[in-house]
């Protein structure tokens, strides 16, 4: 088997998850027949962690027939991105593999010792992503936003791998940015303006969609957005975002009059792809 730098594999790692693929470098396409996705449970032991991620790693190695040397992980935080280690402790997600070598871990369960495995933070991956994957490599710095059960922040400037912002605890009214910006907050403030128990804003915005409520809603959501755009362009010096995460699919919901013309806005195109895209990526 020959040695082939024009792909690599990429994988994104959640809290319940791993999807891996094989992606072709500079073109930044995905195989579609080489993702592979598994769900399991991240409280079990370091060692079955490591078996799924790895197994998962191997069925998608398996669909193809060249050598792989080159893996990128998108990997939530807190963890160490430069050294491969898992810090995430008290989150209800892979409090056992805590302070071990996720790089040790996943090359002792593959066949091929001699893989290079690097990491990028999750919300960053999908930043990265979706720039590589819609060529605005070359533009200087884009900053992104994913809007669902959290709040993820990153920032892209031209030749350095994006980075977390971390921007979901800066200090907003009576809380932080995040307990304002995500399905929690829908969920609560409805059912403080009407009354009706919803799951989600999906649902919220299925069955209450033309009432005074679901406006009140909308009007206070968008105020809370554009606060935090504001709040981030000014710290990280850029009006360009590209937006992701659940709720921006109902961007046409959100958006209304021109409410966020003070900025450049696009919306993610890729979805979960983009973090495989933007893990990949690390290899540019």
């Amino acid at each position: 088997m020959s040695d082939n730098k024009n792909f690599i594999l990429a994988c994104d790692i959640g809290g319940t998850h791993i999807t891996s693929a094989i992606v072709v470098k500079d073109t930044w396409k995905i195989l579609s027949n080489t993702i592979k996705r598994v769900s399991f449970n991240s409280q079990e032991n370091a060692k079955s962690i490591f078996q799924y991620w790895t197994d998962n790693i191997q069925n998608c190695l398996n669909e193809f027939n060249q050598e792989i040397k080159q893996i990128g992980i998108a990997m939530p935080g807190p963890f160490d991105y430069e050294n491969g280690i898992a810090l995430m402790k008290g989150q209800n997600k892979y409090d056992n593999i805590y302070k071990l070598s996720t790089t040790a871990g996943i090359l002792s369960g593959l066949k091929d010792q001699h893989t290079e495995i690097r990491y990028i933070n999750d919300a960053a991956a999908f930043l990265q992503g979706e720039i590589f994957a819609s060529k605005r490599d070359h533009e200087d710095r884009i900053l992104g936003i994913t809007l669902g059960t959290g709040l993820g922040s990153a920032v892209w400037s031209n030749k350095a791998k994006a980075f977390d912002a971390g921007l979901w605890n800066s200090t907003y009214k009576s809380a932080f940015f995040e307990e304002y910006l995500v399905t929690r907050w829908f969920v609560n403030r409805f059912s403080a303006l009407s009354g009706f128990e919803e799951k989600g804003f999906k649902e919220i915005a299925r069955t209450h969609r033309n009432t005074e409520e679901f406006e009140q809603l909308l009007s206070e959501y968008r105020t809370h957005l554009r606060d935090f755009l504001h709040f981030f362009s000014r710290k990280h010096a850029s009006k360009k975002f590209i937006i992701g995460g659940n709720i921006a699919k109902a961007w046409d919901l959100i958006d209304k009059d021109d409410y966020f013309s003070d900025f450049e806005i696009s919306l993610g195109q890729y979805e979960e792809k983009a973090a495989i895209i933007g893990a990949a990526s690390l290899f540019q």
